[in-house]
């Protein structure tokens, strides 16, 4: 049998909760999951509540900056042959760069 899944209070989640999305939506929200270190679940609980969403650097969280970068550079390059900026690599670029501020605040401190 699994463990129960408790809050930060050790308060049984019990309820569950879903919604639709469209696949793009989709592809936006699991790019902000990766990049915050969080289980989708914790995430979307708290961005729904209006937490903060802190993020702890770990290996996973700076393979996905990597991977986020890496897709960041391919679509300058079709920007850079004429194409038009999508909303969605701006809503990317930002979330980067809200996260990699924090990690060089992280690391400031120590």
């Amino acid at each position: 049998m699994s463990a129960k899944n408790v809050d930060k209070h050790n308060r049984f989640r019990s309820i569950t909760v879903g919604f639709r999305v469209s696949p793009e939506e989709n592809e936006e929200l699991n790019r902000a999951v990766a990049l915050s270190g969080l289980p989708k679940q914790e995430y979307c609980y708290r961005k729904c509540m209006g937490r903060e969403v802190v993020v702890q650097p770990n290996p996973r969280v700076y393979k996905a900056l990597k991977n986020q970068m890496a897709a960041i550079l391919l679509e300058l390059e079709r920007i850079a042959a004429g194409d038009c900026v999508a909303d969605e690599l701006l809503s990317t670029i930002d979330l980067i760069a809200v996260t990699m501020n924090g990690i060089k605040g992280d690391n400031a401190d120590a």
